[in-house]
């Protein structure tokens, strides 16, 4: 078998390409039923509910650890960049986010007298404490599916 068939055919790879594929859905069915009317971008966006990069990084490392063994050296790696990740997430990128959300306040207030029309900053970078958990979640519960049901 060549390498990238390995991988593409890896349960970890899988379940892993699952968790941040309905943590994504997930936040396209949520804008749905709040707004009534779908928004495909929140797809492929980063940031809301749940944090599909928690999801992936927390499916990643529950799969590994059942592949390899919870005191497995790889498992102790991805366990720890996971947790870099998630509280990155909800750390620095939500920080991001939020000083983005008042330089635009800023340039509208400049730019409401002027012809220039201003450029907006995307705001949602980051995520909550509570969409970080969530997204962890999910990407825990399928990586046990994956390993437990499949």
């Amino acid at each position: 078998m060549n390498p990238l068939s390995e991988i593409v055919n890896s349960k970890i790879f899988s379940a892993t390409c699952t968790a941040w594929t309905v943590a994504q859905g997930l936040k396209v069915l949520i804008y749905f039923y709040k707004h009534h009317r779908i928004n495909f971008r929140l797809f492929v966006g980063t940031g809301g509910m749940p944090s599909s990069h928690s999801a992936f990084v927390s499916c990643m490392a529950t799969t590994i650890g059942l592949d390899a063994g919870w005191n497995s050296p790889v498992f102790l790696l991805a366990l720890g960049i996971a947790v870099v990740i998630m509280s990155d997430a909800a750390g620095v990128r939500r920080a991001a986010g939020q000083q983005a959300k008042i330089l635009n306040e800023i340039m509208e207030d400049f730019y409401s007298s002027r012809p220039v029309p201003p450029q907006r900053l995307k705001e949602l970078l980051g995520h909550t404490p509570i969409q970080v958990f969530v997204g962890a979640f999910i990407g825990i519960g399928i990586g046990f599916f994956f390993y437990r049901v499949l």
